[in-house]
């Protein structure tokens, strides 16, 4: 990982931004403690999978029965 300062980042992003989509991450450091890191995005393979996992949750979301507060007295659990 290539490490460059905040003031070197902010003259270089552009070139900063072209290397990361190349592969390389870049570590940013403020007052010499990395701050934050630039890296490759994922790929359209990466994120589609990440939304159809988003996509299960809320369908288990949706699936689940509203509880009542009656229920749960006539359940014992309050």
């Amino acid at each position: 990982m290539r490490i460059v300062g905040l003031f070197e980042a902010k003259q270089k992003l552009s070139e900063l931004v072209e290397r990361a989509s190349e592969g390389e991450r870049i570590g940013i450091t403020r007052r010499g403690k990395l701050a934050a890191v630039i890296a490759p995005a994922r790929s359209d393979a990466d994120t589609r999978e990440v939304f159809e996992k988003i996509e299960g949750i809320r369908k288990r979301v949706r699936a689940r029965r509203p509880v009542s507060i009656k229920s749960l007295i006539e359940d014992g659990r309050m």
